[in-house]
């Protein structure tokens, strides 16, 4: 990579384009990822024969960070599929293998049912979701970011994470809409499945909008320069060890934080304090709308001003909201709204800048493997477990302790944004 000056910052018609495509593509992709924590404390013991909810809750929060363990492996295979046969092909099988899934959550029997067939079907359509969610982040990354010009190349990649929170303000908007209009019975013996059906036809969209979408230019350059490796996995941990690091490292605050605001946070509040599910989804909702609202301006001011300062801002952001946070969340709707409202803005600082930074580490042949592997373990090891231990320190009577889980994210984060290197306004190879 060199430094190149000035950088082109208007996006072509084509541009526009293909980024619009990408990021609907990748929204309904993670429809089918997040119903399954928008949904997991109605359906949990459909799946699992304890009679303790709690219980079954932790059951199924188990299997959801079980997905987590094949993201690696999908970032490593589905990573280098993209690199050997390009962005789009990598993105039209990462979504059939997500919608597949989903269907098949859908249409499971419970456990009272066929057994235990029914957590074994669970996990296995957990695992594919797993597999598909670790090759999608890196490849839908790649897509947006190749398809900017240089001075829009934040912009673009936050773009990524608008997609992928449209699915979780998706999913949560499905979850207010059948606990507001289903009664309880309902929603436990067939309501939850509604909303897997309806990920996985989305999905079927999504494949097709994908279908429709080109190369791009900077994968067709790879190939016709023959510069396309027949192993992109052994190529990338070779030449690009530090860069793979850093991936890892950027990552650690900003999973761990996203997946506890974004996804998790409405099934927490609802288990430590007792407000309502379908308020404390609401407030989500809201929240995650606003979200969505400002990160494109995010990537426009890292676009601006660079990749260090707005990472920076989340990070300490977030060292100062831990505490106060969780002190206050006490079961009303005003509360956590506000709560998470504040998170949201400080996630912005993370989640517009992600894409591109990892895409800005690595050249073109290795770019779907570099940003996808290295990312996709450090969320197995942080983003997956998050839900798994909030629940249990609220559970076990340690819920006065997540505040300080949430510290030393952030402060990790601090300690790795202070030190990587600046790459706004690097040329891409």
């Amino acid at each position: 990579m060199t430094v190149a000056a000035p950088a082109p910052t208007k996006l072509t018609p084509a541009q526009r384009k293909a980024i619009v495509a990408g990021a609907i593509g990748n929204t309904v992709e993670w429809v089918d990822w997040a119903i399954y924590t928008t949904f997991a404390a109605i359906f949990s013991r459909q799946f699992f024969p304890s009679g303790d909810s709690t219980a079954s809750l932790l059951s199924t929060l188990a299997v959801f960070a079980v997905g987590f363990l094949m993201r690696p492996i999908g970032g490593a295979l589905l990573g280098a599929y993209g690199d050997r046969h390009g962005r789009k092909k990598g993105l039209t099988l990462t979504i059939s293998l997500m919608a597949g899934a989903s269907f098949a959550i859908a249409i499971c029997p419970g456990y009272e049912t066929i057994g235990i067939a029914a957590p074994i079907v669970l996990v296995l359509a957990r695992l594919v979701q797993g597999f598909s969610a670790g090759g999608e982040f890196g490849t839908s990354s790649a897509f947006l970011v190749e398809s900017a010009a240089r001075g829009r190349r934040a912009f673009a990649g936050s773009w990524q994470q608008v997609s992928v929170g449209g699915g979780v303000l998706v999913a949560s908007a499905l979850g207010t809409v059948l606990t507001s209009t289903l009664d309880e019975a309902a929603l436990q013996s067939w309501g939850w499945r509604i909303a897997f059906l309806i990920g996985g036809l989305l999905g079927l969209v999504g494949l097709w909008l994908r279908v429709s979408v080109p190369e791009t230019e900077a994968f067709a350059e790879v190939k016709s320069s023959g510069r396309t490796r027949s192993n992109p996995l052994v190529a990338m941990v070779r030449d690009h060890p530090r860069a793979a690091l850093r991936v890892a490292g950027v990552t650690i605050a900003g999973t761990l934080l996203y997946y506890i605001w974004v996804s998790y946070m409405p099934t927490y509040a609802h288990v430590a304090t007792g407000i309502p599910l379908n308020q404390a989804l609401l407030a989500n909702t809201i929240a995650v709308l606003i979200f969505l609202i400002l990160l494109p301006f995010g990537g426009l001011l890292s676009d601006l001003v660079g990749r260090k300062p707005t990472m920076l801002a989340f990070a300490v952001g977030f060292l100062l909201l831990a505490w106060p946070a969780f002190q206050f969340l006490n079961g009303g709707f005003g509360s956590l709204l506000a709560i998470e409202l504040v998170g949201m803005v400080f996630l912005v600082g993370y989640s517009a800048n992600c894409a591109v930074i990892m895409a800005e580490q690595f050249p073109a042949e290795v770019r779907t493997t570099g940003i996808g592997l290295p990312y996709a373990l450090s969320v197995a090891v942080f983003g997956g477990t998050a839900p798994y231990v909030t629940t249990w320190l609220s559970s076990s009577g340690h819920g006065d302790k997540v505040w300080l889980y949430v510290a030393a994210a952030a402060l990790v984060g601090v300690a790795v944004y202070a030190t990587m290197p600046e790459t706004r306004g690097k040329e891409l190879t």
